[in-house]
């Protein structure tokens, strides 16, 4: 569920330059500040909540027609869906892009080569919220693999 909150304007855009200085989406970013003092189980699973919860808007996103914002919120799910992973079996905190593709290879061996196409399909859709190349049908078949991506690791989390 999401809900709405209203902040001033100088807030918002000071969450969201940070959130672009650091490559990440203003949903992960927020996520990053409110559960960097949890432990890494809490953690993992405020990152899985989030990558569902982004999943869904996407969608919803998508059904309105706002191809790029559906894109970036797939980004964010998959991202959110490694962190969780790796905080949740390891301990370990991801802290870039390429500590995120560096671990994907970890998923790789774990769930199979399947990660490769949903990862993969995460990243098209990080490039097509800058550029906006992408399709509706692009958008809707990254939903699909980035969707599995989440329910296997939310399933992992969740049995706890």
């Amino acid at each position: 569920m999401a809900i709405a909150i209203r902040l001033p304007k100088k807030i918002v855009e000071r969450l969201e330059n940070e959130a672009t200085k650091l490559g990440l989406t203003l949903e992960e970013y927020l996520v990053e500040l409110i559960s960097g003092h949890l432990d890494p189980i809490s953690r993992a699973y405020e990152y899985i909540e989030v990558a569902k919860d982004l999943l869904e808007q996407a969608g919803e996103e998508l059904s309105e027609g706002n191809i790029r914002q559906a894109a970036e919120k797939i980004w964010g799910s998959a991202t959110l869906a490694v962190k969780a992973y790796a905080d949740f079996s390891e301990d370990r905190r991801l802290r870039s892009h390429g500590e995120l593709w560096e671990y994907t290879k970890t998923l790789m061996k774990i769930f199979g080569d399947w990660v490769y196409d949903s990862w993969m399909a995460a990243n098209g859709m990080h490039t097509c919220f800058y550029e906006g190349w992408c399709t509706a049908e692009h958008v809707e078949e990254a939903l699909k693999r980035v969707k599995r991506l989440v329910e296997e690791i939310m399933k992992i989390i969740t049995k706890q």
